[in-house]
């Protein structure tokens, strides 16, 4: 029977990643896989995590399972970092997932088992597994514009354009803040306008908080989420622990559900268990307790939060340099965006040739797409690559 399954497309990033491991040349740069990694390459555990650990270590007496939708305090925590002042427990349903991407893959089968009709509306462009999740579940999708090659910015009018046709019982898939794969954001004006159109539809939003922190902060990444759940009254939100908090391997994310009444809250909640139930049936403790422990501990939060502090100002110091370089050597502004832009990637707007241009002459890795993480960069390769961009006619 098994003979009988058919090949599957490799997916992109990895073979990329397996394409860099197996080159011999010395000096090449992987700004592929969308990992943090500080400047001698390495993605390190921070130092409240290792902490956290250590106080569980000295603490646990049980490996017995854990909430069917997670701990508690978990959520709580989770609930209180996106949200903040806005977060409503009793309308609130939390569900504790295998990282941000089965955050996404419950998010959208509890969609479906409320509106089985449902159309999912995604920018174009979006994570690649977006989309591949919704083909594999057979779902609707439907883009919208989002990124403007000529500006390297949001095409914000085409944006509105597009989500206003999404009906009610539709989901709008929203990045809630350094947008993968562009790097481009909406302004909170923009995320306001937003919030209009999806009062007028009756659309429900979706919004993948992946990388809040990373950004312009951890309260400025979330004002957009929070300006949405504070203006509609049904919002999903799946969140990411694996980069701010740096626990990749650990599989840790959450999905909150805000509810327009405690009853619909209630209901929710238990389509959620179900969810966990027949997809792993309990969630992974670990990872989740690492985070409770640190938001929950005063002298670890502060700590999490400086070095969160300071992994987000080398990022932007690491935008500021390539951008001051590829401005000296291409004798333009075109590149200025980079710096604009916010998060681990941007999106250079080069064509396919080009980006494979830059692998075989300069041993520089990219997504096809051009999509570089600027966390795969360093002080001494941010040179390296303006020229090498600049060389290759980009």
């Amino acid at each position: 029977m098994l003979g009988n399954l058919k090949p599957q497309a490799p997916d992109k990033i990895l073979a990329l990643m397996g394409e860099f491991k197996a080159d011999p040349r010395q000096g090449k740069i992987d700004l592929g896989v969308g990992v943090y990694k500080d400047a001698d390459g390495h993605t390190p555990i921070m130092r409240a995590v290792l902490e956290a650990e250590r106080r569980m270590l000295d603490s646990e007496t049980t490996k017995t399972y854990s909430a069917l939708s997670g701990e508690p305090d978990f959520l709580k925590a989770m609930g209180e970092l996106v949200l903040g002042a806005g977060y409503k427990p009793e309308l609130t349903a939390g569900l504790a997932t295998v990282g941000g991407t089965g955050a996404i893959r419950q998010a959208l089968e509890l969609a479906r088992m409320a509106n089985p009709d449902l159309r999912i509306f995604v920018s174009d462009p979006t994570w690649p597994n977006h989309v591949s999740i919704m083909n594999f579940m057979g779902l609707p999708v439907e883009t919208y514009r989002y990124f403007d090659n000529a500006t390297r910015g949001v095409d914000f009018e085409g944006m509105k354009t597009d989500i206003a046709r999404a009906k009610k019982g539709d989901v709008v898939l929203l990045h809630g803040c350094c947008h993968n794969p562009t790097g481009a954001n909406l302004t909170i004006e923009e995320w306001a306008e937003v919030a209009d159109i999806l009062e007028k539809t009756g659309a429900l939003p979706l919004i993948d908080l992946a990388y809040q922190g990373f950004g312009d902060g951890l309260e400025a990444d979330a004002a957009g989420t929070r300006l949405i759940a504070s203006r509609i009254p049904e919002v999903l939100i799946a969140a990411s622990c694996s980069k701010n908090f740096g626990i990749y391997r650990e599989r840790t994310g959450c999905l909150l559900a805000q509810c327009k009444d405690a009853a619909t809250r209630d209901l929710t909640q238990g389509a959620m268990a179900f969810l966990n139930r027949q997809t792993y049936s309990f969630p992974p403790f670990h990872g989740a307790k690492i985070v409770a422990t640190v938001l929950n501990s005063p002298d670890l939060r502060a700590d999490w939060m400086a070095e969160l502090e300071e992994v987000r100002g080398g990022m932007l110091r690491l935008r500021e340099q390539l951008a001051s370089e590829l401005r000296a050597l291409s004798g333009s502004d075109r590149f200025d965006f980079i710096a604009s832009h916010r998060g681990m990637f941007s999106r250079l707007g080069a064509p396919a040739d080009k980006v494979q241009r830059l692998k075989e002459e300069f041993a520089i890795y990219m997504v096809g797409d051009s999509r570089l993480n600027i966390a795969g960069l360093n002080d001494s390769t941010v040179p390296i690559l303006a020229r090498a961009i600049v060389e290759a006619g980009i």
